[in-house]
């Protein structure tokens, strides 16, 4: 099974230190992502990279964090200057085509129908 490697596996840095965290996607995939978990909350989308340019970002991606494809292959997320909050386990991900890019199917819309109210009966005293 292809699989994606990210390095280093773990990283301890000093605040204010720049770190760069690479990815090994599959071979044939061309679309890139980075998410983020901190500690006790959900994963968060972060990036996704497509022809060596970002295709979308969150609002929390901003001018700290950069991402590139330096040598074709690896994929690189740079935190610049990083802060207390960048502490999060980070994960890179990679597919061959976004849902938006495969032929979707046509959604049927549900019947509506409204029912007449409910006809209620006293309750026993």
């Amino acid at each position: 099974e292809p699989e994606v490697t990210q390095t280093p596996s773990h990283q301890v840095t000093q605040m204010g230190q720049e770190v760069i965290l690479r990815c090994v996607p599959i071979s044939n995939h061309l679309y890139f992502y980075w998410y983020r978990q901190i500690l006790g909350q959900k994963v968060e989308f972060l990036v996704s990279f497509y022809n060596n340019k970002i295709s979308e970002k969150a609002e929390i991606f901003d001018d700290q964090f950069s991402v590139e494809r330096p040598d074709g292959s690896n994929f690189t997320l740079k935190i610049r200057s990083t802060k207390l909050e960048d502490s999060a386990m980070y994960f890179c991900a990679s597919s061959e085509a976004t849902a938006l890019q495969r032929q979707l199917q046509p959604v049927q819309n549900p019947s509506q129908s409204c029912l007449p109210p409910s006809r209620q009966l006293p309750l026993p005293a």
